[in-house]
């Protein structure tokens, strides 16, 4: 009787105890259900555009004044090209003086008042100026409408392909009364669209961080500490604050809703959240802080493959006309994937060479690239195909290989030949 007492505490005890021990089984986490309270919404790795969450990311929706980072990257891009810079000064025409007056968020702009790039820049991303974006608008392209045709190619360029802007503002068209724009319709994006634009504007142009985690800007003597409309960034509204914050952008209006665009870093990996029509001011945050903290919480950095080491399998590549036939390969940078906990040993690196690499070939000459491949039950999501690709890294020479003569050329084509043919006479065998 004791022995068979024993046995069942025994049996007991590796049932509940070993399935946790020593296993080498991925940790699989529950499905996300983060009750958003919004009618579509995203999460996305800001290095990948990996999907970590999404909520009818594909409904078209008005996005308010998030429509401003397209306006804030089309600025970006033109003082990066030369087209115009910081110190250059803008005079505030009758549009954007009417916006001054009646445009919701703004800094009063005056008939005829001058401000330069940078300033009205501030006001744009910090205070969300309805009017500061016009005259930046106008100056840039000459009026709103041609700067709205500029928006909406380069919506087109970054593969946002339900989107469509017929403002620079996100203001309602049909409130501009003898400004209302000739186009029909109003502006309008998608979660997914809205995180693309994210993904670039933080991407290509990293300052933009400048302007947007500032807390509270000073425009003008009369028009001093306003604060910025995103209360997530520290130092604004203590209830609503998020360490890592710093952006994006907000929006609202009455067909809108309260909107917003966040981005936060933690952990050594910034994500990019969007959140479409929640419920009040507050309530967009509270749905961001959601998606954040599941981001955070779940997911973690890890490294593929490390810089200068080369691929398992994959050590060398084949050389046309070279004095090798192959050369030795590696990885230009280090390749990190932002993988759900638990399933760190599900990717691997794939190598994807050039069609064609021509001797000679120099140290650190590319060859192709390297990817990342998951192998677990659920394919992962990308925010599209050219976002994914350049989070890949460059496969380069680790040597030097020089070009072959005419004569080595010719001999190895002779006994290219008749290995041939002897590979076809066994196989007749």
């Amino acid at each position: 009787m004791k022995l068979l007492k024993k046995i069942i505490i025994l049996t007991l005890f590796t049932a509940l105890f070993f399935p946790f021990y020593g296993t080498n089984q991925p940790l699989v986490l529950a499905e996300a259900n983060l009750d958003i309270n919004a009618k579509s919404a995203i999460l996305v790795d800001a290095s990948s555009g990996k999907i970590l969450y999404s909520l009818n990311p594909d409904q078209t929706l008005a996005p308010a004044s998030m429509t401003k980072m397209m306006s804030e990257y089309l600025i970006l891009e033109a003082i990066d090209l030369g087209k115009i810079n910081w110190e250059d000064i803008v005079s505030a025409s009758e549009y954007a003086h009417w916006m001054g007056v009646n445009g919701g968020s703004r800094v009063y702009l005056g008939l005829g008042e001058k401000h330069t790039v940078r300033e009205l820049m501030e006001a744009m991303a910090i205070y969300s100026a309805n009017d500061a974006t016009v005259a930046l608008a106008e100056f840039l392209a000459g009026s709103e409408a041609n700067f709205v045709d500029q928006m909406n190619n380069k919506a087109q360029e970054f593969g946002m392909l339900n989107s469509y802007f017929v403002t620079s503002t996100g203001f309602p068209a049909d409130e501009l009364e003898e400004f209302s724009p000739a186009a029909s319709g109003d502006n309008l994006m998608t979660a997914r669209d809205t995180a693309i634009l994210a993904w670039h504007l933080v991407n290509d142009y990293p300052e933009v961080f400048t302007f947007t985690s500032t807390p509270f800007l000073d425009f003008s003597p009369t028009l001093r500490n306003l604060p910025n409309w995103n209360r997530m960034i520290p130092g604004i509204v203590k209830a609503l604050e998020y360490p890592g914050v710093d952006g994006l952008k907000t929006g609202f209006t009455e067909e809108a809703g309260y909107n917003f665009t966040g981005t936060a870093t933690k952990n050594g990996f910034r994500l990019i959240t969007v959140v479409f029509n929640t419920s009040s001011e507050d309530q967009r945050f509270i749905e961001t802080k959601k998606l954040l903290d599941y981001g955070f919480n779940n997911y973690e950095m890890i490294t593929v493959i490390e810089a200068k080491e080369p691929v398992l399998g994959s050590e060398t590549v084949q050389v046309e006309k070279g004095k090798e036939t192959e050369v030795k390969a590696v990885a230009k940078n280090s390749l990190h994937v932002l993988a759900k906990k638990g399933e760190e040993n599900l990717y691997e690196p794939v190598v994807i060479v050039n069609e064609a690499n021509i001797a000679p070939i120099k140290v650190q000459d590319k060859l192709g690239k390297i990817t990342s491949e998951y192998s677990g039950d659920t394919s992962d999501a990308y925010l599209n195909e050219e976002i994914k690709n350049r989070a890949d890294v460059d496969l380069i020479a680790g040597e030097e290989v020089e070009k072959a003569g005419a004569l080595r050329l010719f001999f190895r084509k002779i006994i290219l030949f008749f290995k041939q043919i002897f590979e076809s006479i066994v196989n007749l065998f």
